[in-house]
């Protein structure tokens, strides 16, 4: 059972060659310590390890501490509720979660749901709730907690209690479609703003988002604040997750941010029952000292809440060492194994190790030994680590917090390898349940998993709610009281765009300039969040850094290499743009902190998120869904987007898929425009859909780097752009029976363009259509089809004759979504560029995949003599 890692604090008597003199030290700093203080103890020993840390010595601190409580039992604050409401509270919400999932699963097997987890989790929530998480007021000034997915029952359950739910809802846990018919509000598996729009918050559901996502969150308060746009002070940023969730590695990802942005307005809770789905989290080591070590090493402050007030008594009387040393040699399949078990094996396994640890467990009977808490179910330990966590200045706080998973489901769960899946429960189990948290249900009630909810003026729920009502109300509840933002006409920051009569430029260039001037419009320009994953200069952006500045916590401590550069790197206290940095995973979570400002702080932004489109989707696609699900509002820029524009680079970063992934997000509207005036006004209608209109939509827009001749955008196209595409041009006699019709989009429509031409010089007429959006007309068709009424592409393709091809720098997936749509008789034929990418210039690209000039009349001829 010993692991040979453990720390030197514990090393054996052999290795001390002189026992006496080590004790002399002690003896001497435990002296220093009295006489001078704890400040002069630490200046010491600071002194002591520059020395130590000398190649002569080379020595380096040990950053795990013993398995033992941070916060010693004469640090505690008083506990300022009552300690037995609390208890008798808690104790109904976990029966009410229990009879929720258990009710759900013996009606519907198929209907699945967590108990163990919220079982052991339930007493960290509770102080929270009752003595810190502090609620939004109108204004959206209030804290932000992140839930724990599994233990969404819970959080259910204490709305019950507070009136926000009825029984009714709480029987359709997980039952969303048929709950209306009944009466009743259908509750979400998980917490998911989309489906619950005015309950949950933040999504949390796929492991590693929730961490990463609250870590840039509490940093755009910062922002906030920096910037004089909201005061975000007092504000914090609470997050629930669980030890197995620390393997993600989007949960360990920004870590070292949060130190070094000093982020104190943020805490996290990590659950740390010991187990994941399937069995320990570190069955041979101890996953608490692992993450003691991480978030030390990345200059979090770390509280280790291990031990509940049961074994105050036993660590006073410890005068050997001898319960720190045992945890030590234990690891955490082992300790999984204590929590499955009775006292009386825990008796004769763990305290029967020794004779010091015998003669600690002496006096005391099986069933207190049975009784003993770990320090995540001890309300009290919990509100000391809990203010200890709010009163810390200067660096983020983790609470390591030791719980059982499964707590008080006794044989039928705790600790089980198999408890995680555990939704059902026998009869003997559910009444040893209910004994065990002495529930006032009769055998009857137990078994039938009635819920349970005392009288509105009983002393529990009087109290449940005089608590919320000094924390602002009740949580979690989304707040989406933005005031709508004006958006400034198009003609004032786009007409170069709109109106660009021939123009070289790229699309990429073309954006740049038209975020630049909008940052310019004195209402709108403070609230947009440009934001770029260290490629700013590669998208030609650099000229925005002295404009706006480069946002820094502590503005610019050094003189840039660059400095009499016109473009030189500028960082402020209240620079604009948001650089991440090489971090797609970080940069996403930036865009969805300031994407759903607008209900999160009841105060819009709007943030531009400019990136290799290739490095979007298909890397952060899970972030990106879950912003989906949070409802937020902003903007993707897929620049250097398509298989064949970014020819140099390769397989890695030549994108001919994200269109595709895009079209599976229903509240994403992707955008993949040929030119610059289509471009800008897609961005004009985004923005008014998203600040004036107030639709939850965000919108993906693929840039190009390819500069080519800028056609101005006629007003009147305007609509059609939008919608999804247009006639652009037509080509030859217009009286000739042998038409074609071509649809490009982006980077290829120009291809498409000078296809045309040679098929016209060939004696084959036909029309080019711009397709600034696949998806946009194959939703509006299935639409269509829904309102008996004829597709919007349908009726494009009604004004051409001929057959039809498509083409894009995509794979042909893209434009085969508006198949169903071409009307009857006319041949469909699609060019794409399926398969792995190429390094190669543009041109050999293009002819490699079949998409080129060429190519494209090729297919038209032959489809015209077909």
């Amino acid at each position: 059972m010993t692991d040979q890692s453990l720390t030197r604090y514990l090393a054996d008597a052999d290795g001390d060659i002189d026992p006496a003199e080590t004790q002399e030290w002690r003896d001497a700093f435990e002296a220093l310590v009295a006489a001078h203080g704890p400040a002069r103890a630490r200046f010491i020993l600071d002194q002591l390890a520059v020395v130590g840390r000398s190649p002569r010595v080379a020595w380096s601190p040990e950053l795990v501490t013993p398995y033992v409580n941070t916060i010693p039992v004469e640090q505690q604050p008083a506990f300022p509720g009552d300690l037995a409401i609390e208890e008798r509270l808690g104790s109904i919400m976990r029966w009410n979660a229990l009879a929720m999932v258990a009710r759900a699963n013996a009606s519907y097997g198929e209907l699945g749901g967590h108990i163990a987890s919220y079982a052991s989790a339930a007493d960290l929530f509770e102080v929270g709730f009752n003595h810190f998480f502090r609620a939004a007021d109108a204004q959206g000034h209030g804290d932000l907690v992140f839930f724990q997915p599994h233990s969404a029952p819970g959080v259910y359950a204490r709305a019950f209690l507070e009136g926000r739910l009825t029984e009714a809802d709480l029987a359709h846990y997980r039952q969303e479609i048929t709950a209306p018919s009944h009466g009743a509000r259908g509750l979400s598996s998980y917490p998911h703003p989309w489906l619950m729009p005015d309950f949950w918050q933040f999504p949390t559901g796929s492991m590693g988002i929730g961490p990463i996502s609250s870590i840039y969150h509490a940093r755009f308060m910062r922002y906030l604040t920096h910037r004089g746009l909201l005061d975000c002070q007092g504000r914090t940023v609470w997050g629930v997750f669980g030890d197995g969730e620390m393997d993600e590695p989007e949960s360990m990802s920004a870590l070292t941010l949060a130190s070094r942005e000093k982020l104190d307005n943020l805490v996290w809770v990590v659950n740390c029952n010991l187990q994941r789905l399937d069995g320990p989290v570190r069955g041979n080591g101890r996953i608490v000292d692992e993450l003691e070590k991480l978030f030390r090493g990345a200059g979090w402050n770390v509280i280790k809440l291990l031990w509940g007030s049961d074994w105050d008594g036993l660590f006073a009387r410890d005068a050997t060492g001898a319960l720190p040393l045992a945890f030590a040699n234990t690891v955490d399949g082992q300790m999984q194994t204590f929590a499955a078990k009775d006292g009386r094996f825990n008796r004769d396994n763990f305290f029967g190790q020794n004779e010091e640890l015998q003669r600690l467990a002496q006096g005391m009977t099986d069933e207190q030994i049975d009784r003993l808490k770990r320090g995540g179910h001890d309300l009290v330990k919990i509100h000391a680590a809990y203010h200890a966590a709010a009163k810390n200045r200067g660096a983020p706080t983790v609470i390591l917090a030791h719980t059982k998973k499964g707590y008080g489901m006794g044989a039928a769960g705790q600790g089980k390898m198999t408890t995680h899946s555990q939704k059902k429960l026998d009869e003997a189990a559910l009444l040893e349940f209910r004994n065990r948290f002495n529930l006032p249900l009769s055998d009857a009630q137990a078994t039938e998993l009635e819920f349970f909810k005392p009288a509105e003026d009983s002393a529990e729920l009087r109290y449940l709610k005089d608590m919320r009502a000094r924390l602002g109300g009740s949580m979690p509840r989304r707040l989406c009281a933005a005031d709508p933002l004006p958006v400034p006409p198009l003609a004032s920051y786009g007409t170069f765009a709109t109106q660009a009569d021939g123009k070289e430029m790229s699309t990429t260039m073309a954006f740049v300039r038209l975020l630049g001037n909008l940052l310019k419009d004195k209402p709108l320009g403070p609230r947009i969040v440009p934001i770029v994953a260290d490629e700013a200069r590669t998208f030609g952006m650099a000229n925005l850094f002295k404009q706006v500045g480069i946002y820094s916590s502590v503005g610019q401590r050094y003189e840039p290499e660059d400095i009499g550069s016109v473009l030189s790197y500028r960082e402020a206290l209240d620079g604009q743009i948001l650089e991440e940095g090489i971090s797609e995973a970080g940069a996403i979570a930036s865009w969805t902190a300031a994407a759903t400002s607008y209900s999160v702080h009841g105060f819009p932004m709007l943030p531009f998120y400019i990136y290799y489109s290739m490095f979007g989707f298909q890397r952060v696609g899970d972030a990106i869904w879950a912003a989906a699900d949070q409802r937020a509002r902003g903007f993707l820029l897929g620049a250097t987007s398509g298989r064949t524009t970014l020819g140099g680079e390769g397989l890695q970063h030549q994108d001919g898929t994200s269109h595709l992934v895009a079209a599976t997000i229903p509240n994403c509207k992707a955008y993949d425009p040929a030119f610059a005036g289509e471009m800008a006004v897609i961005v004009d209608r985004g923005m008014r859909e998203m600040l004036t209109e107030q639709q939850d939509v965000f919108y993906y827009v693929t840039l190009m780097n390819e500069n080519y001749a800028q056609p101005a955008i006629a007003p009147d196209l305007h609509e059609a752009v939008i919608r999804g595409g247009y006639r652009f041009s037509s080509f030859g006699d217009a009286a000739n029976a042998r038409r074609v019709t071509l649809l490009g989009s982006g980077a290829l429509l120009p291809e498409a363009l000078r296809a045309a031409e040679q098929l016209a010089s060939e004696g084959i007429a036909g029309d080019v259509l711009s397709i600034t959006s696949w998806s946009e007309l194959a939703r509006e068709g299935r639409r269509a089809g829904e309102e008996a009424r004829e597709p919007f592409v349908a009726q494009l393709l009604s004004q051409t004759q001929g057959p039809v091809i498509a083409v894009t720098d995509y794979v042909r997936a893209v434009p085969e979504a508006i198949r169903e749509f071409v009307p009857p008789g006319r041949r469909y034929l699609t060019l794409g560029t399926d398969g792995f990418g190429r390094s190669d210039t543009r041109k050999a690209l293009r002819a490699f995949f079949g998409v080129d000039t060429e190519a494209i009349v090729r297919t038209a001829r032959e489809a015209v003599r077909g």
